[in-house]
């Protein structure tokens, strides 16, 4: 699998990272025929939270024989001192690590979080704390609204950054502009671009709210694109605007979809990418909603 340098952490990333979010409920077995598909495959990164249970779990029983191949980023959805300090040495434990590679704040998505997290009795402490006790080596963020994370690169010196994007995302102008302005920051500064929702098609809609997830047809909170073909111009697509790397959609199916749409990127100039923003006509961009 083709690997590309994740900014200044100079780590070479797997183009797909293992969103580790597949694990929610999932027991040890099925986790362990996940990991056999990674090192086959060659990820190299994985992306888990506290969140995800038991996700740390599995993932830290791979941790005691092959930690030395994969780039771990854990997160944490605290923002105040305390409760991140619990989260971060919890996920040491769980993860059967005496180190992340990065540490990330999860999901920041008002200013207020932002601005709480970074100042004084915020949780920043504590990880800039473990940082300098080698408890972790970089520091990422990330977000759903691409204006917050601009603000945040401005306010902090982040390692890397996470966010959503596809082509229907893209062809928002609003959200086009946003992105570029991000981009060109993160560029200056030579921070890491990971990208999430990929595959995103759009909002499930009611029938994610009335329906268990275990009867949703994938088990992620967006109905994605799911055939080889559709994924494979998706993640073509999202892989030719220069970020670093794809985290995998939260669903065992999926995954396999991905890895296979990974096993050779497209060229960027093979890629239709002016009838794939044409068609993200018919879609809406995903409805993300935050606490006031």
């Amino acid at each position: 699998m083709e690997k590309r340098r994740l900014g200044r952490t100079e780590h070479m990333s797997s183009v797909i990272t293992f969103g580790a979010a597949v694990f929610v409920k999932k027991k040890q077995r099925e986790a362990d025929r996940v990991l056999e598909i990674l090192l086959e495959r060659g990820v190299n990164q994985i992306d888990v939270a506290p969140e995800y249970e038991p996700a740390e779990k599995r993932v830290g029983k791979w941790m005691k024989k092959h930690r030395k191949l994969f780039f771990l980023n854990c997160k944490t959805l605290m923002r105040k001192k305390d409760d991140v300090r619990k989260d971060l040495y919890g996920s040491l434990e769980r993860l059967n690590t005496d180190h992340f590679d990065m540490y990330s704040l999860h999901s920041v998505d008002t200013d207020d979080e932002l601005e709480t997290t970074l100042g004084p009795g915020g949780g920043m402490q504590i990880i800039l704390d473990a940082r300098s006790q080698g408890l972790l080596k970089y520091v990422g963020i990330t977000s759903h609204r691409l204006p917050l994370l601009i603000k945040a690169l401005r306010m902090f010196d982040f390692d890397a950054i996470m966010f959503p994007l596809n082509f229907i995302c893209y062809a928002d102008a609003g959200y086009r502009a946003d992105y570029n302005e991000l981009m060109e920051l993160a560029r200056s500064k030579d921070v890491g671009v990971m990208v999430i929702k990929a595959i995103a098609k759009r909002n499930w809609g009611e029938q994610y709210h009335n329906t268990p997830t275990w009867d949703m047809p994938y088990t992620t909170w967006y109905e994605p694109f799911s055939t080889p073909a559709e994924i494979k111009r998706s993640l073509d697509f999202v892989l030719a605007q220069n970020i670093s790397t794809a985290v995998s959609a939260s669903d065992a199916t999926l995954l396999t979809l991905m890895l296979d749409a990974a096993e050779k990127v497209s060229p960027v100039d093979k890629i239709d990418q002016n009838s794939l923003l044409d068609e993200a006509e018919r879609y809406k961009p995903l409805v993300f909603t935050f606490s006031p």
